[in-house]
């Protein structure tokens, strides 16, 4: 009998990386509404925006104005992505309560994503965790195509490792390890971590899986049995890497939500302000969001605020 845990923390990123892929610009005002809206679910940690150059994700040229704007709840932590230090002056006259940066554990993909190879992006990343923290920030550090490379194939063991020490060694708080396109699968996922438990306590790792193949569920059960409590969803499952031909969609926050609710362990997150937020989003958008659990909704058996959006 597997011993679960008792909670486990779920970090939406559908504002940024749910959206980022998006080619039809959603409003501000509906990003921020969204925002506002899963503000109000009991999640912990909401990653809102990228400040990143407009011109490689022009969905969030308004990063600013969203992250300045939203209703700020006690007790969540509210994060961006920074590439640079430009970035971070971006996130810091926003006020965010987190830094998240960004490699990949993959030559290519790094190359492609970063416009840098992995050895220029280590002193540029660690200026911006050094400034980050000078100001009192967190900082959250995400490795790409830590399970396969849509470049390069398979994924050396030890170039994770090299990556993920060296995001470390730099200061940052907690790692989050991505399969970016997809293709993990259990077994994978649990001799990865058995590598990685070696040298990194699990209680700084976090997982980031994409549900290409539909995976996705079974790798955060395969997670779970390692004794990892913290994972990346996307409300909906929107999302992909523009950087990554086939990335398909995030982790759904709402099937997440239906598989732990159903094992008995606590999330603080509310079902029915949920699916709340992924109505208005899937509205917003004109288009039915692809995760089980909305395909399934039927708003006359499970009714949210009259059944409406």
């Amino acid at each position: 009998m597997n011993k679960w845990p008792a909670e486990v923390t779920i970090k939406e990123v559908g504002p940024r990386d749910g959206l980022q892929n998006e080619t039809d610009f959603i409003k501000t005002e509906d990003k921020i509404g969204w925002i506002n809206l899963l503000s109000k679910t009991g999640l912990s940690y909401i990653e809102v925006t990228s400040f990143v150059n407009p011109k490689w994700i022009p969905q969030l040229a308004d990063a600013l104005e969203v992250a300045s704007k939203i209703e700020k709840v006690p007790g969540i932590t509210y994060a961006a992505l920074v590439p640079n230090l430009k970035g971070l002056e971006g996130a810091m006259a926003a006020n965010v309560d987190e830094v998240a940066v960004f490699m990949s554990a993959s030559e290519t993909h790094n190359r492609k994503n970063i416009n840098k190879s992995i050895d220029e992006t280590f002193p540029v990343l660690k200026e911006v965790v050094g400034e980050a923290k000078k100001a009192g920030k967190t900082v959250r550090g995400y490795v790409s195509t830590v399970f396969g490379c849509p470049y390069e194939g398979t994924v050396a063991i030890e170039e994770v490792i090299k990556v993920s020490e060296s995001l470390f060694e730099m200061g940052i708080d907690e790692l989050s390890l991505g399969d970016t396109i997809g293709v993990a699968n259990p077994r994978q996922v649990q001799e990865v971590l058995a590598q990685l438990f070696k040298r990194f306590a699990k209680e700084k790792l976090a997982m980031h899986f994409h549900n290409t193949h539909g995976m996705a569920l079974a790798n955060v059960l395969a997670s779970l049995e390692m004794g990892i409590t913290t994972f990346d969803s996307s409300l909906g499952g929107l999302g992909g890497c523009p950087y990554a031909p086939g990335a398909s969609g995030n982790l759904a926050t709402d099937d997440l939500l239906t598989m732990l609710d159903g094992m008995g362990i606590s999330t603080g997150v509310q079902r029915e302000k949920l699916t709340k937020a992924a109505l208005f989003i899937q509205e917003k958008m004109d288009r039915k969001l692809n995760c089980h659990y909305l395909q399934a909704f039927n708003p006359s058996r499970c009714p949210v605020n009259g059944g409406g959006a």
